[in-house]
C-alpha cells in the first residue's frame, strides 16, 4: 500500500505538471520539464504534510527507494534499447565530438568532489557535517537523482547517515540550474547568430502535448499476438529477467575481497546493465531479437525518467538535512559555476561547426541528465541537423574513463582510504583528462565567441 500510494501521489504531481506547463506562459518559454514542475510541488507537498503531522500513507523514504529500483530499471532498458545505424552522418565528427563531451564530463567528475570536499570542510563545520558528504557531488550533477540515490546508499552502508537524501537534494537542485543557466544561454546563443541550426520551435514543443489534430504519429508496432501476450507486458518481462539477473550477479560481485566487492554489488544500475547485455546477447544467438520493438523499450526508458525525476524530489525530506540546509546550497551554487566555467571554456574549443550545441548539451548533462542535455540541443537545433545529440550519446563510452574516480571515493567512504590520498588521487585524474583533451585535439582554439 506504501508503494502504491506513493506511486499515486508522484502521478498526481505529474498531472499537475502537465496541466502548469501547458497554461503558465514562463514554464513554457522556459520548457520546464512536466516532471521537474511536478518533483518540486511534490518536494513542498511532502515536506508540508510531514511539518504538519499529516499522515498520507507513505514517507519519503519509500519514494527514495523507488528511486533506486527505477533507476536499475531505467539501466536495464537503455541496454536492452538496440541502436540504429545512422546514414548519412559524419563518424569523424560524431567520434570526435563524443570524445571531447565524455572527457570534459569526466574532468568535471572528477574536480567537483574535490572542491567539493574543500566547501563542506570550511561550510559544514559548524553543523558537524563531513568533508565526505561533498564529493557526493559528482553523482547528484554528472550523473543525476538515479545515481546519486544509489551512491548514497552506498555511503550509507558504509556508515554515513543521511547521503542518500544530501545526495538527491543536490540532483533536484543541479536540475533546476540545468534549466536555470541552459535556457537563456541558448536564447542568448540564438540572439547572437551563433545558434546556426535553430528553427521555430513549434507550439506543440512549448505546450508540451499533442492536439487532437497534431496526433500524427503511432507510438508502436506490436510484435507479439494480444490473444497471447501484450507486447508492453513481454517487455516488462524482459526487464524482470534482467532484473532477477542482476540480482545474481550482485552476489557474485559481492565476493570481492574488500570494498570492491560491497561496492560492486551495491551497484545494482550497473549490474542491471551488465544483465541486459547479456540476454540481449542471448535473443541474438536464438534469433529472437525480433521481438523486441525499439520505440516501446525507449518510451518504457522515458516513463522510467519522468517517475524518477518525481520521486527524487519527493524523497527529499528537509527535517533530515535542516541543519546542513546551508552547506548544502553553497555547495550546489559553487558546483553550478564551476560546472558553468568549465562547460563554456571547452564548449567553444572541441573544434567543430556544432560547438555551441555540444556546449549546451554538455552543461545540460552535467548538471541534470543526458535528457536535460538533449532538451537543452532542442532548443537550438530542433530537428537535429547537427550530430550534436548523436554524439552526446555516444560519448557514454568514453565516460567509462571515469571509473577510478568513483573507486577513490568509495574506498574513502569505506575508511579503506584516507582523505589526503583520495584527493590526491583525484587531481591525478585531473591532470590526466587534461592531458587528455590536448592529446585528442579536442581542447583547441575558440569555434565561436559571445561578443
Amino acid at each position: 500500500m506504501d508503494f502504491m500510494l506513493a506511486f499515486g501521489y508522484s502521478s498526481i504531481m505529474l498531472c499537475f505538471g502537465i496541466l502548469l506547463r501547458a497554461k503558465i506562459p514562463f514554464l513554457r518559454s522556459m520548457l520546464v520539464p512536466a516532471s521537474v514542475i511536478a518533483g518540486i510541488l511534490g518536494f513542498f507537498f511532502m515536506n508540508c504534510v510531514s511539518g504538519m503531522g499529516i499522515s498520507v500513507g507513505t514517507d519519503t523514504s519509500m519514494f527514495s527507494a523507488i528511486v533506486n529500483h527505477l533507476f536499475t530499471v531505467s539501466f536495464i532498458s537503455i541496454s536492452l534499447t538496440r541502436t540504429p545505424k545512422e546514414n548519412g552522418k559524419t563518424i569523424g565528427n560524431v567520434l570526435h565530438g563524443a570524445l571531447g563531451l565524455g572527457l570534459v564530463w569526466c574532468l568535471l567528475y572528477a574536480l567537483t568532489p574535490l572542491t567539493g570536499a574543500g566547501i563542506i570542510y570550511f561550510w559544514g563545520k559548524n553543523v558537524n557535517m563531513n568533508p565526505l558528504y561533498g564529493m557526493l557531488i559528482p553523482f547528484a550533477f554528472c550523473q543525476g537523482p538515479g545515481q546519486s540515490a544509489a551512491y548514497g546508499a552506498i555511503f550509507e552502508q558504509y556508515g554515513w547517515s543521511n547521503a542518500s537524501t544530501v545526495a538527491i537534494a543536490l540532483s533536484a537542485i543541479g536540475f533546476i540550474m540545468a534549466f536555470l543557466v541552459g535556457i537563456p544561454a541558448a536564447k542568448l546563443g540564438i540572439k547572437k547568430g551563433i545558434a546556426k541550426n535553430c528553427s521555430k520551435i513549434d507550439d506543440a514543443i512549448l505546450k508540451g502535448y499533442y492536439t487532437k489534430e497534431e496526433q500524427t504519429k503511432f507510438m508502436v508496432k506490436d510484435t507479439t499476438h494480444n490473444g497471447n501476450i501484450e507486447t508492453l507486458a513481454f517487455h516488462f518481462a524482459l526487464i524482470g529477467v534482467c532484473y532477477i539477473l542482476a540480482v545474481g550477479i550482485s552476489k557474485v560481485l559481492g565476493k570481492l575481497p574488500g570494498f570492491l566487492g560491497s561496492s560492486m554489488s551495491s551497484m545494482m544500475f550497473m549490474n542491471g546493465m551488465y544483465a541486459a547485455y547479456i540476454v540481449k546477447f542471448i535473443m541474438d544467438k536464438l534469433h529472437l531479437d525480433f521481438l523486441q520493438e525499439n520505440v516501446l523499450q525507449s518510451k518504457i526508458t522515458g516513463f522510467t525518467a519522468d517517475y524518477l525525476v518525481v520521486c527524487a524530489f519527493m524523497s527529499v525530506s528537509v527535517s533530515v538535512i535542516q541543519h546542513w540546509l546551508i552547506p548544502i546550497l553553497v555547495l550546489a551554487i559553487v558546483s553550478t559555476i564551476l560546472t558553468v566555467i568549465t562547460c563554456f571554456y571547452f564548449g567553444q574549443r572541441f573544434g567543430g561547426e556544432n560547438d555551441f550545441e555540444r556546449l549546451l548539451g554538455l552543461y545540460g548533462t552535467c548538471t541534470g541528465t543526458v535528457p536535460s542535455g538533449i532538451a537543452l540541443i532542442r532548443m537550438v537545433d530542433s530537428d537535429f541537423r547537427t550530430t550534436t545529440a548523436i554524439e552526446l550519446g555516444a560519448c557514454n563510452l568514453t565516460m567509462l574513463a571515469s571509473t577510478p574516480v568513483y573507486l577513490f571515493i568509495l574506498a574513502l567512504a569505506s575508511g579503506s582510504l584516507e582523505m589526503g590520498v583520495t584527493l590526491g588521487g583525484l587531481a591525478i585524474c585531473v591532470i590526466g583528462y587534461l592531458a587528455a583533451l590536448k592529446l585528442t585535439k579536442t581542447w583547441g582554439e575558440k569555434t565561436f565567441s559571445w561578443k
